[in-house]
């Protein structure tokens, strides 16, 4: 992101990084994830009483945005090369291998592999619910029909 305002090859800011990424037009800052999201994810790993500056927060935004569009970056040109359109999680796992940060697909793939299958339960979950939904009720016991035209079952 050499191009952005403040950055260490274009320094408008005097500490030579780290720039304020409020001072970009809306196209630029859309490469960026939004910043509550990534403010959120920062104070999980944090004691309740920790502060965050915004400068700290913007340089974790504009790192983990450069590392997502790597990865995808690299995902993306494996899918064109095998003529596929979607880029999927295995996708993003071997661009992860191939780009050095194999450490990391391991448990990646053990997360990808429960998700995929708490995915699967909520399909199967959400089908048989809508096939309850348009099923004719079950029917009523003899006893309670019965009862109800003032008939009592023996």
């Amino acid at each position: 992101m050499a191009d952005r305002p403040g950055s260490p090859d274009n320094s408008s800011d005097e500490s030579g990084g780290g720039g304020n990424l409020s001072s970009l037009s809306p196209r630029e800052q859309d490469r960026f994830l939004p910043i509550a999201n990534v403010s959120r994810i920062m104070k999980r790993g944090l004691p309740g009483n920790a502060k965050i500056s915004k400068d700290a927060k913007e340089t974790v935004q504009e790192c983990v945005s450069e590392f997502i569009s790597f990865v995808t970056g690299e995902a993306s040109d494996k899918c064109q090369r095998e003529k596929r359109k979607t880029i999927n999680g295995d996708d993003l796992l071997w661009a992860m291998s191939t780009l050095g940060f194999e450490d990391y697909v391991e448990p990646l793939r053990v997360y990808l592999h429960k998700y995929r299958e708490q995915e699967g339960e909520k399909a199967m979950l959400a089908k048989a619910g809508e096939r309850e939904s348009h099923a004719d009720p079950a029917p009523l016991p003899r006893a309670m029909i019965m009862s109800g035209y003032g008939f009592h079952h023996r």
